[in-house]
Parts: C-alpha cells; sequence; structure tokens
C-alpha cells in the first residue's frame, strides 16, 4: 500500500465523507474512490459501508485504522524532525552555563556575535553536580566553570574574569553582624556536601575541605543545584562560600553575603573536550581574549573555515 493511499484511508476514516476527505487532501472524490476500492480489491473485503446518506468503517476497518495511525504518525514525526534538521542553521554554538555565567559573559557573547552573525548560538544549563557530564556527551560544546579544572580529557582555553569569594550565612547567623570572615572559621561551621559526579579538587577550589591550618570542614546535607543550597543556608543548617557572583545575583533578605579576606579569587574559565576542539569553540575564545580574558591554551585558535586567527597567549 503506497503511502498516497494510506493517507487516503486514514482522512477518509475521519471524516466519513468523501467530499470532505478529496477537499482535505486537494484531490478528487473520485480519486478517493479509487484509493479505497484499490486496498479493498487487494484486502478482499470492504474497509467501508456506504450508503446513499453515511459512510461508515466495518469492524475490519477499524482493526486497520487501529493499526495504521500510529505507524503512519510515526512516519509523519520523523520527516517533520528531519526536515527541521535540514532546515537547521549549519553553524551552531552551544555554551554551557553554570548560574550567571551568561549575563557574566554578555560582552563576550555580543562581540561573539557581531564577528559571526551566521552562528546560532544556544545554551544549556549546567550544574555544579555535574560540571562536565553535558560536555563529554556533546551536549555542548564548551563550558563557562571555575577554575582550576585538571581533568584529562578536558582543556581549559581562557580565564574569562575572576572575582572575590564570598560566605553565605543565615541573616540571623552569629556570623551575619561580621565584616568579614576567614578561610579558617568555616572548621567552625558545617557546609553542604555537593552530590553528582563532580571532581573533588574542582569543588574544593570553592568549598574547601579544610582550613588553611588542615581543620576538617564538616559536610551536611548533599546538595545538587544553587537553590537547594540557597535553602538550606537560609534555615541556618549550614553556612557556604561562593563566587561574588552569589551576591550579586541570589541576594535574599534572609541570608547575608560575607566577604573572605583571607581567600583567593575564584577564577572562571572556558573548558572544552580536547578531542572536539572546534574552530567555533576556539572562535569564541578568540572574542574572549579581544574582551580581557587571558589565553590559556589549548592550541592555535581558527575562525570557523579552519584559518588560523591566533595563537595562545
Amino acid at each position: 500500500m503506497e503511502l498516497r493511499d494510506i493517507e487516503i484511508f486514514l482522512t477518509l476514516a475521519q471524516e466519513l465523507h468523501f467530499g470532505r476527505s478529496a477537499e482535505r487532501l486537494s484531490v478528487s472524490p473520485a480519486r478517493v474512490s479509487q484509493a479505497i476500492k484499490k486496498q479493498e480489491r487487494r484486502i478482499g473485503a470492504q474497509l467501508f459501508e456506504r450508503t446513499s446518506r453515511h459512510v461508515h468503517l466495518t469492524p475490519l476497518g477499524e482493526e486497520l485504522h487501529r493499526r495504521l495511525k500510529p505507524a503512519y504518525d510515526d512516519i509523519q514525526a520523523a520527516m517533520a524532525e528531519v526536515t527541521a534538521l535540514a532546515r537547521r542553521p549549519p553553524s551552531v554554538l552551544t555554551v554551557g552555563v553554570m548560574g550567571a555565567q551568561m549575563h557574566e559573559m554578555r560582552t563576550v557573547l555580543d562581540h561573539f556575535r557581531a564577528q559571526h552573525p551566521g552562528v546560532e548560538l544556544r545554551f544549556k544549563e549546567v550544574f555544579f553536580s555535574n560540571p562536565f557530564g553535558a560536555l563529554r556527551a556533546g551536549e555542548v560544546d564548551t563550558v563557562a566553570a571555575w577554575l582550576p579544572v585538571r581533568e584529562p580529557d578536558l582543556t581549559v582555553g581562557v580565564v574569562l574574569r575572576e572575582e572575590p569569594l564570598h560566605l553565605m550565612v543565615a541573616a540571623d547567623h552569629p556570623l551575619a553582624g561580621r565584616a568579614t570572615v576567614s578561610m579558617e572559621e568555616l572548621g567552625d561551621h558545617t557546609v553542604p556536601s555537593p552530590a553528582g559526579p563532580r571532581p573533588d579538587d574542582w569543588v574544593g577550589a570553592v568549598l574547601p575541605h579544610r582550613t588553611p591550618s588542615g581543620r576538617p570542614i564538616r559536610r551536611g546535607p548533599s546538595v545538587s543545584t544553587f537553590y537547594e543550597v540557597l535553602a538550606l543556608v537560609a534555615t541556618g543548617d549550614v553556612v557556604c562560600t561562593v563566587p561574588d557572583e552569589g551576591r550579586r545575583y541570589y541576594a535574599q533578605p534572609d541570608i547575608a553575603f560575607l566577604p573572605v579576606h583571607d581567600a583567593a579569587p575564584v577564577q572562571w574559565g572556558l573548558i572544552w573536550r580536547t578531542d572536539r576542539a572546534t574552530p567555533l569553540v576556539h572562535a569564541l575564545a578568540q572574542a574572549a581574549t579581544e574582551r580581557g580574558a587571558r589565553w590559556c591554551g589549548g592550541g592555535p585558535q581558527t575562525d570557523p573555515r579552519g584559518e588560523i586567527i591566533g595563537r595562545r597567549r
């Protein structure tokens, strides 16, 4: 049975009227009638009961409709998906962003768009509980994450910026009235325990496991997202160190943000898979360096055609 004949059968089964079916399909009523008769001859039984006033499916026609409709819908869905893929812009760059990183990269992204107007930028949120999973799965081309990143399969391309570290505490916490705190004081409190497949040394750069003197810092409830962290801090169950963007983007009345005066600044970098250093990824890194980022490595930078446009600094 040809696909067009299947479409005619399914349309007539819905409309139960030869004229309306022909109009929907932009064919003549005779074409609809011929297709149905052809199907009935092939099957050897009637699919529709016809009178001068009504058209009805026979029990056999109902069974054929039940079996054909899902398969036809699957074919239509497959064709629509493939058509959408064919019409998708040929150049797409997907950036994994954590927290407020898209806003922090605004000048870089605007500069990139101005240089490469034919490239479609897409974004996918990633979480500290699995910062590099989407990158390794090929769901994103690059990720903005804090440093250091010491994963053998990943490249730190450029250092985008740095910012001070803060301690989040509940507004009624004993530390809330302080002007600053020290890293050593974390040993007196409980911090959340990040869940997921995240590198311990990477988490430790922002949320250390020990104080400078070597005292262990107690881990409390498991968390997977920053909003879970905020909820625990607000209730006073934990305190938590965060980059300054937490204060700037997630301030709320029941949480105080205290500068950690002896903490090293938090650096943010552009990370990509070493085996998938595409020209568009390098072009984004180049746009970042032109807006003040520091090139770290990853080889020569190229434009979307593969031509070298800069070398590492």
